[in-house]
């Protein structure tokens, strides 16, 4: 297992490889998004199946959203933010490069988490999944998910702090005042119509 730093894990994302680190919930691989190919690869994920845009402020997810959806996003992140959401908006720009979707949503989240935010301190924000193969039930500490993914590099110190172990609520915009609940997860949203 290879235990990278900050600082190091900036230079190995640039480069085009991901990087796995701790998060308040799941262990998590990411990469910065013109590279997102390497996650699909890496995980033997589904194409179709979206990442999520993690990031360490609220300015850096916020110009994603389109304005339809601004004055709910901005409720619900104040409210839940840093935290175990993740919203599914629809984006204000089409071409832009970080979508993973076919329908033009994003899946945005700030982990409440020192390591996850002290790394997109640096990085700027990451698409991110959770660090397992897909299908498969991944581990929850470094040292079980160096066995699957021995060639990525691991963001230190371990032991890592105790994330939840349970995945990230998921909930969609559908239209204004309207969120639909697409996964179950660690926190309970009662503002979702």
């Amino acid at each position: 297992m290879n235990l990278v730093n900050c600082k190091s894990a900036l230079k190995i994302l640039k480069s085009g490889l991901p990087v796995i680190f701790q998060t308040d919930t799941l262990p998590a691989i990411g990469c910065l998004p013109k590279f997102s190919k390497t996650i699909y690869e890496l995980k033997k994920r589904d194409k179709n199946k979206p990442l999520i845009l993690m990031a360490s402020e609220y300015e850096h997810l916020v110009d994603y959203v389109h304005k339809s959806a601004l004055r709910d996003f901005e409720n619900i992140a104040a409210k839940y933010w840093p935290g175990a959401l993740t919203m599914i908006i629809p984006v204000k720009n089409r071409e832009t490069g970080i979508l993973t979707s076919s329908d033009f949503t994003l899946g945005l989240r700030i982990p409440d988490s020192y390591m996850a935010q002290s790394l997109m301190k640096e990085t700027g924000p990451l698409l991110t999944s959770s660090a397992n193969i897909s299908g498969l039930k991944g581990s929850i500490t470094a040292e079980g998910i160096a066995l699957d993914f021995p060639a990525i590099d691991i963001l230190g110190p371990i032991p890592w702090e105790k994330g939840s172990g349970k995945a990230s609520t998921i909930i969609l915009w559908e239209k204004s005042g309207e969120w639909r609940l697409v996964r179950g997860g660690e926190v309970f949203i009662k503002e979702l119509n």
